[in-house]
Parts: C-alpha cells; structure tokens; sequence
C-alpha cells in the first residue's frame, strides 16, 4: 500500500521525484491553481503561461510535465487539469479533485515519492486528494516479475510508493483524520480490487472464503464459513445448486462486525461467482474471459465490513458472501431443474447463467433472519443493468422509495455513478412458472428489473432492502481514466463504507 503522509514542507524545500499541481480552465486559458504559487513565482509569475506553451489547457485529468524551477528539490512538476475554474466564493467538485489526485499518481508509477499541492480549502478536500491519490497508485503485479534472475526484464512498474499531501495540516485533527480515513477507505478498494483481478484458478471459493477468514480475525471481526456438508444440511438449495457442476464446492461466510453502543445493523450481501461459465447454459464465446469478475459484489461486501471495523464505527455491519463457481458437468443443474430454496421457496432454473439471483436469494433469506434494519446486496447480476446505464455506472433497486434516494445520493457524494431504478410489478408475471413457485428467468426486456424482482421475493417481511446491480462499473475494460485502473475498480465499496457511516451517526434520510 502506498504511504500517504501529511507535510509543512514548502515546495521548493520537499525532497520527491516529482511535485504535482493544478491548472485550471480559464475562460482565456489555463490557470495555476492554489497550491501552485510557489511554482508560479519562480516562474515569474508565467506557470501558466508555460503551461499553454506546452499545450496545456486545463481540461480535467490532463497531465502536462516541465522542468522544476531552479532552486527546487523535485526535478519535475507534474501539472493535472482540473477542469473549469470555480466562481470566486466556490470550492472545486470533490470528485473534481479525486479524479485529478488519481490521475497524477498514476502519471507516477515507478516514482518512490511525490509531493502533491492540489487545492486543500478543507479536511473534505483533504479526503478527495488522498483517496483520488492511493487509488490512482494501484497496480495488480501478483502475477508478474517471473522472469529467471539475471533477466533483462525489469520487471512490472510498481505503483507510485509515497505520497506526501502539501498544504494539509499534520497537527490538526480534522485533516488527521480525513487523511486516516481516506488510507483505510482507499486500501480496502484496493484489496477489492486485488480478489476481482486474481485467477479463477487462485480464488476459487474455497480460497476466497480463507481470505476473508483471515482479515476477519485480524480485525475482530466474528467469521462463519459454511461448507458444502452445511449447506447440503441447511437447506441452501439455490448456493448448491449454481456451486454443484464445479469441483469447488460452495461456501456462504458470515462476517460480523459489532460495536458495543450501536444501535442500528445493517447486513451487506455480495453475490461471490468466482468464475461465470454460465453453467449448461453456456456462454458465447468472448464473454468468458473477464468472468472471474463475478464475484466483485461480494469483494465489496468483505472490503466494505473490514473498513467498518478498521474505522470503528457505532454500527453492527454483518456482511455475507454467497460463493460458489458455476461450470458445465455431469452434476451441474440443468435447464428445467427445480430447486427448493432456503426460504422453502422452489424455483425453476431456465438458464443456469441467471446464477447470481439464485446464490442471492439463499443469503437474502438468511440475512433477513438476524431481523437487521436494512438489507443491501450488490452485485454483477444483469447484462441488461450494462445496456441501460453503461459501464460506468450502477442501478439502484429498493423496497423503499426514501431508502433508494439515500443511497443515490451517498453514492454521488463519495464519487461512484449511479442510478435509481424501479421495480415494476407488471413485469413479476412473467417469472410464473408452471411447475415451481417461481422461475429464474422472466422477459427479456427490463431483464435488469425482474432481476431485482426476483431477488425482492427473498426478502424478509418488513425489511427494508436495496439492490446495487453494478455488472457494468465493477470490471473496467478501456484505458484507465482518473483514479480508475484497467480491471476490477472496487465498485461499490465507498458507498456502502459512507452508507455505515451515515447509519452510525443517525444521519441517514
């Protein structure tokens, strides 16, 4: 994890590989923003001006690089854009400054140090760069480096290693803090993203479930593994039946965090596929390679509890992990099988690739039972969720109108695009089935929205409940952008962390 330190260090005096300021969208052209002053005096006051020479413009997440001024410890200054300049009695966007704080760390991979003078009006700004900054400086190296000793190749570019904040106030205990808690927020992203990006060979089930056992017990976090022997016995009829075809038996962990004075819990359910085959029910051809993906929600889920425990906050957060790995066998479920859930509820499988909603439902019955105040679960669940909102951003679902509002709107002030979706009754009918309870499948169209009808049905009465569908944001394909990286993004784990935090402090709409 790269260090993140709070410096008094003027810029021209700090010892770093590079020194990183902003530059504005003027309405004549670039600006130094706050921050740069330094920079722009020893330029005699023409920062910008060189800048524009360059081609600099000011456009968000631009990089432009120059030489230091003479008299500077840096021998480089990175220049990010930060897009349009603020009115005069206005602060810059706090997603403004993450995704700029990310995409000068990740301008720096390879540097071991680099001093950052983004705008810092306040421990809100503080948060921004510092997450933006730790998020950017992410890379998925586990499986690179292999070469023999002796080997011309170098090896992978690590990560920008540490990151010294000019500006913020060490000694100050809102900046302290907000430093703090943007080092544990942006390290359980990052470990999120460590389990999506990991082989399907490496993380099967099995592995993950010992994984998240392990930072259970070292963050007094209570853990409950459940096995397949457990699961056959319990009843778990949808986990068995997607987890029955793969020679890597399911398990649903229960991870428990608890705060002597809390008053309110929340359970947090993460569908956990580690590998989507799409079981007999096989996928197409190119929409195989990135399945071992599937299991982002439930990456969520575990990050976002141990970040609840890391921060101490007064609230019980129980997060549960339905995993397993659907594949094509003998002892696969079948088109046409019938499975009895653990709500005593029978569904008829259609398509054995609309696996998500069946592991769900099992752990949506569960949950419900320890009665907590509300049920969030998250989850790469629909093609149909990429097709209505892109691969950017995630549906939200809720059995309550206000509670979907809330989460939009946390979501949107942590920096993760989402939107609110509805769940049309009409389109319940067309999950009858003539032979079960229920079916797995309904139309095609609204497919994202009967998804989340299915799952509504395994909901405890009177439990208030929302669904993330984050298929589209949870594995990012294209060049990185911001502080997004290629691969898994830790979709969903600031909103659920913030989601605590609102609960904790009653300060929940």
């Amino acid at each position: 994890m790269t260090a993140l330190t709070l410096s008094t260090a003027g810029a021209a005096t700090l010892r770093a590989d590079a020194l990183v300021v902003g530059v504005a969208k003027g309405p004549k052209g670039p600006l130094a923003a706050a921050g740069a002053e330094a920079v722009d005096t020893a330029y005699a006051g023409k920062l910008a001006a060189v800048l524009e020479a360059l081609g600099a413009s000011g456009s968000e997440g631009e990089i432009t690089k120059l030489p230091a001024p003479d008299g500077f410890k840096v021998p480089v200054v990175l220049a990010v854009g930060l897009g349009t300049l603020p009115d005069e009695d206005e602060s810059y966007d706090e997603e403004v400054l993450r995704r700029a704080a990310g995409a000068a760390a990740r301008a720096l991979h390879g540097a071991k140090k680099a001093a950052f003078a983004l705008p810092l009006d306040d421990a809100s700004a503080v948060t921004a760069v510092a997450e933006g900054a730790l998020l950017g400086a992410y890379a998925f190296t586990a499986y690179q480096g292999g070469e023999k000793k002796g080997s011309k190749n170098a090896g992978p570019k690590l990560p920008l290693a540490e990151i010294a904040l000019l500006g913020a106030k060490p000694r100050d205990k809102d900046h302290k803090a907000a430093a703090e808690r943007a080092s544990i927020v942006a390290a359980e992203v990052n470990i999120a993203r460590d389990l999506v990006n990991t082989p399907p060979n490496d993380l099967t089930p099995e592995a993950f479930a010992a994984v998240a056992s392990a930072a259970a017990k070292e963050n007094g976090i209570k853990v409950q593994v459940l096995d397949e022997k457990a699961l056959v016995k319990g009843g778990y009829g949808g986990i068995m039946g997607v987890g029955k075809g793969s020679e890597n038996p399911p398990r649903l962990v229960k991870l428990s965090y608890t705060h002597a004075k809390a008053e309110k819990t929340l359970a947090f359910v993460g569908k956990g596929i580690t590998y989507d085959s799409g079981g007999i029910s096989l996928k197409p051809a190119g929409h195989n390679e990135t399945m071992k993906c599937d299991m982002a929600g439930a990456a969520a889920v575990f990050a976002a509890v141990v970040a609840a425990a890391k921060l101490g906050l007064q609230v019980n957060v129980t997060g549960w992990l339905a995993l397993a790995e659907n594949m094509p066998s003998g002892s696969a479920t079948k088109p046409g099988d019938v499975l009895r859930m653990y709500s005593g509820k029978t569904v008829e499988v259609l398509n054995t690739d609309a696996e998500g909603r069946l592991v769900l439902g099992d752990a949506l019955t569960r949950a419900s039972e320890d009665n907590p105040d509300a049920i969030i679960d998250v989850a790469t669940l629909t093609g149909a969720m990429v097709m209505a909102l892109g691969d950017r951003t995630f549906g939200i679902m809720a059995n309550d109108d206000a509670f979907r509002t809330s989460i939009h709107e946390i979501a949107e002030e942590v920096g993760e695009a989402s939107w609110p979706m509805p769940l049309p009754a009409d389109l319940r009918k067309s999950m009858d089935s003539p032979t079960a309870d229920i079916a797995n499948m309904g139309v095609r169209m609204g497919g994202g929205l009967v998804a989340g009808l299915f799952l509504q049905e395994f909901v405890g009465e009177g439990i208030t409940w929302a669904h993330l569908d984050i298929a589209g944001p949870a594995f990012h394909e294209g060049a990185p952008h911001g502080y997004t990286p290629k691969g898994g993004t830790g979709s969903a784990v600031r909103t659920l962390v913030r989601l605590a935090e609102r609960t904790a402090t009653g300060d929940l709409g």
